[in-house]
């Protein structure tokens, strides 16, 4: 009699009701994230990424946005042959395809030149050394201009007629001129030979008479 009556409970259009509309809710909760994943993730979507290299900023992110991307600046750099503000580089690379909404990072080019530290040459290398640093880090190195000193050892380094001292910022737009030692030396430099006295002085400043012994 109570297994009757437990298996009549359970079997109830209560219990009934209740399980098939769990068993909807999942069903729904399932097709629900289904498609609510296949719409955030833009699915079977792909947009390809048109090269804005060169192109104003302005017009760049005109037509990122047109083709439904997001665009933002993430750095400078500096190429005197460009107009400013144009874009020097993007990622990801123009060709690839994103999603729609899919931001895009780009360097611009500035309007001004990039001034840079001189560095450690003076008295420290030769001229070819100096030169190859300060070119590898964008200056332009005029003809040398040659002083008293050691060949080919680096004096100093002039900008405009000035000597710049080390670690002073200069733009690289200023063409540098490097102070090289000719090899030769001016007269108060030279090292030469003396000719000694007939008559030298002693240590106190008095001369020594010399007196020649004779058999």
């Amino acid at each position: 009699m109570k297994a009757k009556e437990f298996f009549g409970k359970f079997c109830s259009k209560f219990l009934i009701g209740n399980l098939i509309a769990m068993v909807l809710v999942i069903f729904a909760l399932l097709v629900g994230v289904n498609y609510g994943l296949d719409w955030y993730t833009h699915h079977g979507e792909s947009i390809r990424i048109p090269n804005i290299e060169g192109m104003g900023i302005s017009k760049a992110r005109a037509l990122l946005e047109e083709n439904g991307l997001l665009i933002v600046v993430t750095d400078s750099g500096y190429n005197k042959r460009l107009p400013a503000d144009c874009v020097l580089t993007q990622s990801p690379s123009a060709g690839l395809t994103v999603k729609s909404g899919h931001t895009i990072y780009v360097t611009i080019n500035s309007s001004n030149s990039p001034k840079v530290a001189i560095p450690d040459v003076v008295d420290n290398c030769s001229y070819r050394e100096a030169e190859a640093k300060l070119v590898s880090l964008g200056f332009k190195v005029l003809p040398p201009q040659y002083v008293t000193g050691e060949r080919d050892w680096v004096y100093g380094v002039s900008c405009n007629g000035r000597k710049v001292s080390t670690g002073e910022r200069i733009s690289i737009e200023q063409p540098l001129t490097l102070l090289v030692g000719s090899g030769q030396y001016g007269m108060d430099e030279e090292i030469g030979f003396v000719e000694p006295d007939a008559e030298m002085e002693s240590g106190n400043g008095e001369v020594d008479d010399f007196v020649e012994v004779t058999e």
